[in-house]
């Protein structure tokens, strides 16, 4: 090689794909801010959820339960005739209870957040895969900042596409919270690594969550006998991972309203540290 040995060569061809030149180093420093250790004072502490826009993929929402409040906005998601995507005004509000459960929720632990509703369920919880596709896409299209997702799909053809939209919410910023399937079985999207997944625990704190150190379930929030906002300005008590879905999610919104800056990625640390069972116990 003219002298040119092996080493000096490879030195002189360009960063593969998506490395990093030596000269950028400098334009991806983060600022240190982080402390010591990382408390939920740290954390949340008097925060509210300002600033923050949360969306319940769900049964719809009523904003005229008192414990749910002014809705950012409200749209349903179906199919026409020829199976293409009609995203319209939601008229109806919620046809089932399980969505203004889910709000309510949220909006008592972050009660200035922002809160939209996106419907993919009707009566008796009916849907279909592909309008939980085009709900879950629409949402990441309106850049949420937490996406609550109490419900899940077993049906394997979807599964694929779920996960790529779950990762395209995970580079955008945008926290996608699922819930486990309440039996064991197999769905989606709760098992993919870029969605925050939650089963519940017995605990009454709203605030206690557990990491799991054993996934693919991430974490446990408060979901047994919970007290939640239903339809026709209701409350009803209900259990299950779709109830503790939104306590996680919520705490995402304190997290998010005090720190903004902070990616999917971090605000997963910021909960793994401050879990119960982990740094928030003591």
């Amino acid at each position: 090689m003219d002298g040119v040995t092996a080493h000096e060569e490879e030195a002189r061809r360009p960063l593969q794909a998506w490395s990093l030149p030596k000269d950028d180093v400098g334009a991806i420093a983060l600022p240190s801010q982080w402390p010591e250790r990382v408390t939920r004072e740290w954390a949340w502490g008097d925060a509210t959820g300002e600033g923050v826009r949360v969306c319940i993929l769900d049964s719809g929402v009523d904003a005229a339960h008192p414990l749910v409040g002014e809705l950012e906005s409200a749209v349903t998601v179906s199919l026409d005739e020829d199976e293409n995507v009609v995203v319209a005004e939601d008229v109806e509000g919620d046809l089932a209870g399980h969505g203004t459960a889910c709000a309510g929720i949220v909006r008592a632990l972050a009660p200035e957040c922002s809160i939209a509703s996106i419907r993919v369920l009707g009566k008796g919880f009916t849907g279909s895969g592909l309008i939980l596709l085009a709900g879950l896409r629409y949402a990441v299209e309106q850049g949420f900042h937490v996406i609550n997702m109490s419900l899940s799909t077993t049906k394997k053809p979807f599964a694929a596409a779920l996960h790529d939209l779950a990762d395209s919410a995970y580079f955008q910023r945008s926290v996608l919270v699922a819930s486990a399937h309440n039996m064991p079985v197999e769905s989606y999207p709760w098992r993919f690594s870029s969605v925050l997944s939650v089963g519940s625990h017995e605990e009454e704190d709203p605030f206690t969550f557990f990491y799991n150190p054993s996934p693919p379930v991430e974490f446990f929030g408060r979901g047994v006998r919970v007290r939640a906002a239903w339809i026709g300005g209701k409350s009803v008590t209900a259990s299950g991972n779709s109830f503790a879905t939104p306590h996680l999610a919520a705490i995402c919104a304190l997290i998010l309203s005090k720190h903004p800056e902070l990616t999917p990625f971090q605000v997963k640390n910021v909960l793994y540290l401050t879990a119960s069972n982990v740094g928030g116990g003591e």
